[in-house]
């Protein structure tokens, strides 16, 4: 291959990555796919350019003999694409997701990525996610939990923190008012199992392990939140106490 023609592939592919890193942790995935067709496409149109696409049509006519053994395979791929999800994800914990609700918000967290994804259940804005509201929602929805309920209030600020920092809190009319303790009310079981990512019944190592994994993702120091992080200390000592 041309060296330039190297250079510039590569230089697609750097570039490529360092946006990734840049896209939010839920649309990584997605975004991979994208830099794997661009890259594709670009080497097909070297391969034209150049005239050398017949290269590629060598390769394909050498793979064919081997294609009829392959196919049959493909059959499997689902079965082992499931089987690796599910070697990935730590025992005792079926879907590798947090669940906190409250009165007018219900929060998800992806114990992977550390993303949170949530939907107003209570208010103008029922059954909206968080990822799909403007600055102007997000405002009004602060407001009316602040009004109606000051757990769903910690809640919504915990997902701002971890989604825009700080910098939410300077177009926050409400900044600089006093802040309230912790009013939520003590947890039920299904409640902490639902916070720690976990089926009831598991056994107290997992309880631990999902524990430590969580609060290394949503402590304060990292960048977490103090309500998040006494809500996943509160669902422990409500399963091991």
């Amino acid at each position: 291959m041309n060296p330039f023609g190297l250079i510039i592939l590569s230089a697609v592919a750097l570039a490529g990555m360092m946006w990734i890193q840049s896209r939010p942790p839920q649309l990584r995935e997605r975004a991979k796919w994208q830099l794997v067709i661009i890259l594709c496409a670009l080497f097909l149109l070297y391969l034209s350019v150049t005239g050398r696409l017949h290269w590629l049509a060598a390769l394909v006519a050498v793979m064919l003999p081997f294609s009829r053994r392959l196919i049959p395979l493909l059959r499997y791929l689902p079965f082992l694409h499931q089987l690796y999800k599910r070697r990935q994800q730590p025992p005792g914990n079926s879907n590798n997701r947090s669940r906190v609700q409250s009165a007018i918000l219900e929060m998800s967290l992806d114990h992977d990525t550390g993303a949170m994804h949530g939907t107003v259940l209570q208010g103008p804005l029922t059954g909206q996610t968080l990822d799909g509201l403007s600055e102007d929602q997000f405002i009004e929805l602060l407001q009316y939990c602040r009004d109606h309920d000051q757990e769903s209030t910690q809640l919504l600020e915990a997902y701002l923190d971890k989604r825009f920092g700080d910098s939410w809190r300077e177009d926050d009319p409400g900044a600089g008012k006093d802040s309230h303790t912790n009013q939520a009310g003590p947890l039920s079981e299904n409640e902490a199992y639902d916070i720690l990512g976990l089926e009831p019944g598991a056994s107290e190592s997992d309880i631990v392990s999902a524990h430590r994994r969580l609060i290394q993702k949503l402590h304060p120091d990292r960048g977490g939140s103090n309500y998040l992080a006494a809500r996943i200390n509160e669902a422990k000592d409500r399963l091991l106490n």
